[in-house]
This record gives C-alpha cells, sequence and structure tokens, in this order.
C-alpha cells in the first residue's frame, strides 16, 4: 500500500524559530522547504508592518495558499517542511492531512520576545507578538502535532523532532 509523504508544518507563534528550524531539517533530510510568510498576501503583510494584528478573514486566503502548496507537495509524492503560525485549530483544520503533521516550537514568552526585539527585516513587528500568544491554541490530543522546546538549541529541536517522528534522510 502506498503511503503519502509527509509534510511537516512548522508552527507557533513569531519568533519562535521556525524558519529557522525547518530550514536545518529540510536540509538535514532534504526535503522542500516553503517559507510561510512568503504566501501571505501583501495586504496582509502591509497590516502587520503597520502594527495590526490579522484577523481571520485576513488569514483564511494565506492558509489557502498554504494548504495549496501541501496538497502539491502530495500529489507530487514529495516530503516537505512549511512553516505557518496555525495558531488556532481552526486554522489547522484547513492545512490537517492525512500525511501533516504539526510542529509547535514553544517556550518562555519573555524568549520569545526577546528574540523577537532582536530580529532584523522582518515585516511583523514585536508589538503583535501578545496577540499571537492570545490567538494560540495549542493541539489537542486529537491533532497529529508533536511539541519541542524552545530551551534546546536549534540542532536539538531538529533531533528531537527526527526522533519523535522517526524520520532520517532518505525518508
Amino acid at each position: 500500500m502506498a503511503t503519502t509523504a509527509p509534510v511537516l508544518v512548522f508552527m507557533g507563534p513569531a519568533g519562535t524559530g521556525k524558519s529557522t528550524v525547518a530550514a536545518l531539517l529540510a536540509g538535514r533530510l532534504g526535503w522542500d522547504l516553503q517559507e510561510g510568510d512568503d504566501l501571505h498576501p501583501s495586504a496582509n503583510v502591509t497590516k502587520m508592518a503597520a502594527g495590526h494584528a490579522l484577523n481571520d478573514d485576513d488569514r483564511w486566503p494565506w492558509l489557502d495558499r498554504v494548504a495549496a502548496w501541501i496538497d502539491a507537495q502530495s500529489a507530487a509524492g514529495r516530503p516537505g517542511v512549511i512553516t505557518c503560525s496555525a495558531l488556532k485549530r481552526s486554522y489547522r483544520d484547513v492545512l490537517r492531512r492525512e500525511n501533516v503533521t504539526f510542529v509547535l516550537l514553544m517556550g518562555d514568552p519573555a524568549l520569545i520576545l526577546d528574540r523577537l526585539l532582536r530580529r532584523q527585516g522582518h515585516f511583523m513587528p514585536p508589538s503583535l507578538l501578545r496577540s499571537q500568544f492570545d490567538a494560540l491554541e495549542v493541539p489537542d490530543a486529537d491533532e497529529r502535532a508533536i511539541h519541542v522546546d524552545l530551551d534546546l538549541t536549534p540542532q536539538q529541536q531538529v533531533d528531537t523532532v527526527l526522533a519523535q517522528l522517526d524520520l532520517s534522510p532518505g525518508t
């Protein structure tokens, strides 16, 4: 019986290191990588850059683009890694597929804020972090998700994901 290639969605609030850890993992496995922020409609980027939090209506078109990327990977039989905050269960429901696993990077909000304050060149200002924590619904036990602690180094986070999902290069 053929199985669909896995797709990992690195999720969580801004500043948790989704892009860094996803890129390390994708590179280690040789999987395709998509930065979810690159799929935002320009109106979303403009809104966030101006310091305004996105609402559900803003997010649906973006989530549809993320889901389309997941579907294209699956149709091509290619494993992949994509970043997407996926803060609410309803957002994850748009992305949920048999082959999708959510990887929640999470840790101390003060650490995450410190990371955001030091980040350069990103459109989302640190002032929006509170809105992301307010919206966050941690995946329930019935969702295919793993949690990775931000106290670990990015390489240790990759190792944790590989171990929890029993993945290795060539998988």
